[in-house]
């Protein structure tokens, strides 16, 4: 067993933009485990409709 690993974990979530309005897409998250719990999340990105990979700053989220 792994000490210190880092997983990737893509889910769907409801962002609301200014220029789109809202949408749900993929996020991904690349977060850093410690015995298999999560620590730190270090990127969080998603996917737009034309395939483009954007930072999630610029987006609220819909929880």
């Amino acid at each position: 067993m792994k000490i210190i690993s880092v997983k990737r974990n893509t889910t769907y979530q409801k962002i609301h933009t200014i220029q789109m309005g809202e949408l749900t897409t993929k996020v991904t998250s690349i977060k850093r485990y410690l015995f298999g719990w999560p620590i730190k999340t270090l990127h969080k990105y998603r996917e737009t409709y034309y395939g483009e990979v954007k930072d999630t700053k610029g987006c609220m989220l819909f929880i």
